[in-house]
């Protein structure tokens, strides 16, 4: 007998942090920014398993500006459907610059997007390490033809640590491409 598998796609905190009026507006203007420019986003997500394209995809209409969403969990994701490297991963590791820079980049080179944001991280319970420890969160965003990277360190469980990367990754999207 094999006992069952609890599911738990996103977690209340996700839920509520995700449904935020301040992101829906954060949503808004990307929408409108991206519009205005004849372009489409493109995202490349590892930590947050596609919760940063499910938010831009609860906005009504974005099938106009988003244009796909790559989930690439593991290694092999990231370089069979970006395109990454193995010896970047192998180098620097999936939770680190070079990779997140490489995510974006190749999340314009495989989609028709013009924009793009990535994020990979250690969420956590597990995973960390005393150099990468549990809500290290490497961004990267490619606007206007740059590629732009960040790392943050996200208190809080593995939900709050999901929640604050998606958030982030499009309250800095939403900046950069108002720049």
């Amino acid at each position: 007998m094999t006992t069952p598998i609890a599911r738990h796609l996103l977690s209340n905190q996700e839920l509520s942090a995700l449904d935020d009026k301040a992101l829906e507006a954060v949503l808004f203007d990307i929408s409108q920014l991206l519009l205005a420019r004849g372009e489409m986003l493109a995202t490349a997500e590892s930590c947050t398993g596609g919760l940063i394209a499910a938010a831009c995809t609860d906005l009504a209409g974005s099938s106009q500006w988003f244009e796909r969403g790559f989930v690439t969990y593991s290694n092999a994701a990231k370089t069979e459907l970006l395109g990454v490297e193995a010896a970047l991963i192998d180098q620097h590791g999936a939770v680190s610059e070079p990779v997140a820079r490489a995510m974006a980049e190749g999340a314009l080179a495989h989609s028709a997007a013009q924009a793009s944001v990535a994020v990979t991280g250690v969420a956590g319970p597990t995973g960390g390490s005393a150099e990468k420890p549990v809500g290290t969160v490497w961004l990267a965003w490619c606007v206007d033809g740059h590629t732009y990277s960040e790392q943050h360190h996200f208190p809080g469980d593995r939900a709050a640590v999901r929640a604050a990367t998606a958030q982030h990754a499009l309250r800095q999207l939403a900046h950069l491409l108002r720049e």
